[in-house]
């Protein structure tokens, strides 16, 4: 891309978004070097202990969601 082709902004802007580099020209020789800016590394997720959670809740009793669906459907099912 020249000099004179810079003015294209919308175009350049396309460009860049896609992560393309452009090199810019005077006279067929490169003079600059435009980069676009990498995207944010992804931050790692921190989840939480839901083992430790349902312990500390719960302790070491055993919860069977199914008898409990059929306890309280009432016969509606």
């Amino acid at each position: 891309m020249n000099m004179r082709q810079l003015r294209n902004t919308r175009q350049l802007e396309f460009w860049l978004k896609a992560g393309e580099t452009i090199e810019l020209q005077k006279r067929n020789r490169p003079v600059a070097r435009i980069v676009p800016i990498a995207p944010p590394a992804p931050k790692e997720k921190v989840w939480p202990n839901f083992e430790a959670r349902h312990k500390k809740l719960f302790g070491n009793r055993v919860l069977n969601a199914v008898d409990d669906f059929i306890k309280n459907r009432h016969g509606r099912y």
